[in-house]
């Protein structure tokens, strides 16, 4: 699988753990390294600008994609690539899974579970068949990690979980999967 442009889905605040931050900047040195684009919800706070700004510093491309109405709210990036101000959150989705070959999740909040569920959804309903890889930062995915497990052991995937998703403890484990 080539992967030549990688969502990511995250927060757009900073969370409590400064490993969030590390991670979000780790992952966006390996992204530039990689000369794989960064497709991201298009603000300028939080872990999403963190990962911005780290994949520009190293000279990557980065492409936002924001709904009108969160310009002002979550402060859009104006020093990155290309932005995609859209209509409403459907299409801000739908267009960060058009623009993507794959998609990390990092830590967030309610949006970031929303754009991790209805891509396994499309996933599961054959609409992409794109790879998703979590970064557990310090084991922040381990209840819903354990939670799908659940969903599977109690029959309620079309697939197997981890024929879809692969879950990764440091963002330098994602590397091999870029190569």
């Amino acid at each position: 699988m080539s992967i030549e442009a990688i969502a990511v889905f995250c927060g757009s605040k900073k969370g409590n753990n400064p490993v969030y931050i590390q991670h979000a900047q780790m992952l966006g040195k390996i992204i530039a390294e990689n000369e794989v684009k960064l497709i991201y919800g298009g603000g300028s706070t939080g872990i999403m600008g963190a990962i911005a700004d780290t994949v520009m510093e190293n000279g990557g491309i980065v492409i936002g994609v924001i709904p009108q109405k969160l310009v002002d709210w979550e402060h859009q990036h104006e020093n990155i690539t290309e932005l995609f101000i859209v209509e409403d959150m459907h299409t801000r989705k739908k267009k960060l899974y058009e623009l993507c070959d794959a998609a990390v999740i990092l830590p967030g909040g309610l949006g970031t579970l929303d754009e991790l569920f209805e891509m396994m959804t499309w996933n599961q309903l054959s609409i992409h068949n794109k790879r998703i890889f979590f970064i557990n930062s310090e084991g922040f995915y381990d209840q819903l990690i354990n939670h799908m497990q659940s969903l599977e052991k109690n029959g309620f995937l079309y697939d197997k979980l981890y024929e879809r998703i692969t879950i990764l403890d440091d963002p330098a484990q994602l590397n091999q999967y870029l190569l």
